[in-house]
């Protein structure tokens, strides 16, 4: 036993190593990082059971002191379960380790990744208890996560599209850095998720990713010292918005301005090579009626006897970009207002899907003085904030390399290398 403790704490300091690679770089104008900082990413939270394995020998200790648990043989998967207040490892025959309360996997094997939930992931993996369930945490590198998040971000794209790649890991290189320790409360960097940015660890990980991480090591978005905060969306539709169109608490900042995304005139656009660069959605008074009963709850109470006839429904304010700044929605008594930031979850096309974009108009049909159809003719999807990655995909193919694509959407940031 004594000699597999030094052994495997042994190997975790190598694996520790490799997997947190070192770049240094100079930096100006804000922290001088030396080092490629760690990220911790919540890939699931709240849940009731995690499975963890590897296609190597995965080490396992208890989570703060290193003490050796135990070590799971490639290919097998143990399971982690919830059991009063800690946790406890299930081998395959239903034998079970002691509580403890926090769990911590490295895989030492050279090319051989941890498993969690049957998917891969470089660094290493910890669950530990929380009050509603457990949190699965990856702890990698930044360079390595966003290997794992550029191709899940931005799809995969041809050759004369790789300046839009080396857009979007500039961008989200900036986004996690600037967002680092924003959930520290709930013990973590990073969600896996649209909450953040997606990351799906190896399994997203791809020749090209990694090249366009490694061409821009260590870049990252800066204005006046200060890391951006770099939003991106998938299709502006002719031009980003101010950030203050679309999150109502933000101030507005110099270089997250409305930006047109004109392709020379002649009405063309870099972005209209996307699929939602415009759009159409209808409803019938009925379905109207059934999503607004659905989503206006949190806004407005409908009292007893339900939502009230619905008598006309309007844009009453629009942003500089010409976005919808107030949707107006009126009844029989009374009406209410819904802010931009809630336009796309109130107004949604389907109870599980919202709206592609707040850049559309309203045509309205009226039946005996109530709403029977509303059709919103829309450009873009996304919130519109920051760079549009159609429009980076389209600035690629006609020539435009990644500081100019990021110098346009982001006016006034200057990239720099930081560690």
């Amino acid at each position: 036993m004594r000699r597999w403790t030094r052994r495997a704490l042994a190997s975790v300091a190598v694996l520790a190593a490799a997997a947190c690679p070192r770049h240094r770089g100079p930096a100006s104008g804000g922290p001088d990082l030396t080092a490629e900082p760690e990220l911790r990413v919540a890939l699931a939270v709240g849940v009731t059971s995690v499975s963890l394995g590897g296609d190597g020998e995965l080490f396992v200790t208890e989570d703060g002191s290193g003490r050796p648990i135990g070590s799971i043989p490639a290919g097998v998967r143990w399971t982690v379960v919830p059991d009063s207040g800690r946790l406890r490892l299930l081998k395959p025959d239903s034998t079970g380790t002691e509580l403890v309360p926090g769990i911590a996997a490295v895989n030492v094997s050279e090319d051989r990744f941890a498993m969690a939930n049957g998917r891969r992931y470089r660094g290493r993996i910890h669950v530990v208890a929380g009050r509603n369930g457990l949190t699965l945490l990856n702890r990698v590198g930044v360079e390595s996560y966003i290997a794992g998040v550029v191709g899940p971000e931005i799809g995969a794209r041809a050759a004369n599209e790789d300046a839009a790649v080396l857009a979007q890991a500039v961008v989200s290189r900036s986004f996690a850095l600037r967002n680092r320790g924003r959930w520290e409360a709930l013990g973590f960097d990073a969600y896996a998720d649209v909450r953040d940015q997606v990351y799906h660890g190896v399994t997203a990980e791809t020749p090209q990713a990694w090249a366009a991480v490694r061409r821009t090591a260590g870049q990252v978005l800066r204005y006046r010292g200060d890391i951006i905060d770099a939003f991106f969306h998938s299709t502006c539709g002719g031009s980003t918005a101010g950030v203050e169109e679309a999150f109502a608490t933000a101030r507005p900042r110099p270089y997250l301005r409305p930006v047109s995304d004109a392709n020379g005139g002649r009405g063309r656009f870099y972005c209209d090579i996307s699929p939602r660069f415009r759009w159409r959605e209808e409803w019938d008074g009925a379905k109207l009626r059934a999503i607004f009963t659905r989503t206006l709850p949190p806004i407005m109470p409908l009292g007893g006897d339900g939502l009230q006839p619905i008598a006309d429904v309007a844009v009453s304010r629009t942003t500089r970009s010409g976005r919808v700044g107030e949707l107006r929605i009126m009844f029989e008594r009374g009406d209410v207002r819904i802010r931009a930031g809630d336009v796309r979850a109130v107004l949604r096309p389907e109870a599980d899907r919202i709206l592609n974009s707040t850049a559309f108009q309203l045509t309205v049909t009226k039946d005996g003085g109530n709403v029977s159809r509303v059709v919103a003719a829309g450009a873009g999807s996304g919130h519109g904030v920051g760079m549009c990655q159609w429009g980076a995909v389209g600035r690629a193919r006609a020539g435009q390399d990644y500081r100019r694509i990021l110098s346009t959407y982001f006016p006034g940031t200057t990239i720099e290398r930081i560690y």
